[in-house]
């Protein structure tokens, strides 16, 4: 069985919600946050790193949540949630992707790290009108580029989406307007999906015991 080891509102989430897109059998477990984070010894020896999520699939593991989530498309290609590789739409996957992990979330975790991540000592308050601005360039271009498309591959839900849906509900919650109408509409479209729903409630009950 598939074993996902995260924390409810992480990155974690984007991978629950892929494995209930899919349908697949898996576990979440746990994993508690102390004082050291998520650094226990039993992540630690998963993802040195001591970040969430990790996946182990019949003794594989692997970490990054957009790793992941291509892992889980391509060991479920009949899902159609992440295009062959080779072809036009997966060249497109790939790019939404990589916009995601290295325009659209960034700013986010800047602003992220710099109010509670990050040691008391290294935050930086004077960065987060930075960050703010960062976020509103990346959030034009997603807008330019996903147009009047239900989706931001076209007419298909994919993983990619999973990427960009999770990354605007971050800004939201982290205070970032989303003014865009093409962004407002998609991020309905896509947050108000079944398979969000119930991984957030798989992920709820854990913390209940």
């Amino acid at each position: 069985m598939i074993k996902l080891y995260g924390y409810p509102k992480t990155r974690a989430r984007r991978v629950t919600w892929m494995l209930e897109e899919l349908g697949a059998s898996y576990e979440f477990k746990l994993v508690k946050y102390g004082e050291n984070g998520f650094k226990t010894d039993e992540l630690l020896a998963l993802n040195p790193a001591g970040k969430v999520p990790a996946l182990v699939d019949d003794g594989f593991v692997l970490t990054e949540s957009a790793a992941i989530l291509t892992y889980l498309g391509d060991k479920f290609p009949d899902s159609g949630l992440v295009p062959a590789a080779g072809t036009q739409q997966r060249g497109l996957y790939d790019q939404w992707c990589y916009f995601v992990l290295s325009e659209l979330e960034q700013p986010l975790w800047t602003i992220g790290k710099h109010k509670f991540a990050l040691p008391e000592q290294q935050r930086i308050k004077e960065i987060f009108p930075t960050a703010a601005w960062e976020f509103q360039q990346a959030l034009l271009l997603l807008s330019q580029g996903l147009g009047e498309a239900p989706y931001i591959l076209g007419k298909s839900f994919s993983a990619a989406d999973i990427l960009v849906g999770h990354t605007l509900r971050w800004g939201e919650n982290l205070d970032q307007p989303i003014e865009h109408g093409n962004l407002q509409r998609y991020a309905d479209r896509v947050l108000n999906r079944d398979a969000l729903a119930r991984a957030v409630a798989t992920e709820e009950a854990t913390l209940q015991g």
